[in-house]
């Protein structure tokens, strides 16, 4: 159903085998109309991706706070990381070992990086639609905000 693109990557030029654009309404659609991240993983938004599988995609943030800042979105929407981790904890487990696989490719893994899931808006969750960010690449001050 999809073809495997390779994409290299900026940290350590690393080609990576990653699925191809998704057609505007694949399977994995099953999104919020207007929400950006179902639009992004359905391919009617552009984003350069990191690493995919069928459930989840890595891919840049466009307003990176790190030299590497990359956000890890399960391809179904739910609106945070309580949604998810209620409704299905194994493809939350999914976010976060795509996150450590994010950090591998991207060389930061043996130096450190943070994963950050902001839930709500007090934490300020800017898309309703659960995210990690992957950010590393440079110290990491604490406490962070």
């Amino acid at each position: 159903m999809h073809g495997i693109a390779s994409i290299t990557t900026h940290a350590n030029a690393v080609t990576l085998p990653v699925r191809g654009t998704l057609p505007a309404r694949c399977p994995y659609y099953r999104g919020v109309a207007d929400c950006l991240f179902c639009a992004i993983a359905a391919g009617d938004v552009p984003a350069t991706a990191v690493t995919s599988t069928d459930q989840v995609l890595a891919f840049r943030d466009i307003n990176p706070q790190a030299p590497t800042h990359v956000l890890i979105i399960p391809r179904e929407h739910y609106p945070d990381a309580a949604a998810l981790a209620a409704a299905d904890p194994g493809l939350l487990a999914e976010v976060i070992a795509q996150a450590h696989q994010v950090a591998v490719v991207e060389g930061i893994s043996g130096g450190g990086y943070r994963i950050v899931l902001n839930t709500g808006a007090e934490a300020v969750q800017t898309v309703p639609h659960v995210h990690a960010h992957v950010l590393g690449g440079r110290p990491l001050g604490w406490p962070p905000g």
